[in-house]
């Protein structure tokens, strides 16, 4: 089994594919305008618009609606990377702060109240976890 992708279900698409492509620097390949992907080296950020959710199960998914979890974007420097979304990030939940686990983490929610977490490794343990 390979862990591919994580799906967000918005009201918005071209609002939230916008937000990642300036937060993350990767661009989005669309397939119709109610999904588009934004792929990295380890995984896939699908963001669908809520008409296709009853294509799965209708009420299976609510936009704007997640309240358990942090979707997670390893960057080479957090810190630079929170100079750079200062005045584009609007809901910062908290700034950089290295973790207990030795990860520098920077934490803030998108367009639709998803929680982000950008972070860098910074102690031997933790980069030697995410040594490419």
């Amino acid at each position: 089994m390979e862990f591919v992708s994580v799906r967000i279900i918005t009201g918005d698409v071209a609002r939230l594919v916008e937000f990642y492509e300036r937060a993350t620097g990767a661009r989005a390949a669309w397939a119709t305008e109610e999904f588009a992907e934004l792929r990295t080296t380890g995984a896939t950020l699908a963001i669908a618009g809520a008409g296709t959710v009853p294509l799965f199960a209708p009420g299976s998914a609510h936009p704007a609606d997640n309240h358990s979890v942090i979707i997670e974007f390893l960057v080479d420097d957090v810190d630079r990377v929170h100079q750079n979304l200062t005045g584009f990030v609007t809901d910062l939940v908290n700034g950089p702060t290295t973790m207990p686990w030795g990860n520098r983490s920077l934490l803030f929610r998108d367009p639709d109240g998803n929680l982000v977490n950008f972070f860098t490794p910074v102690t031997p343990a933790a980069r030697e976890k995410f040594a490419r």
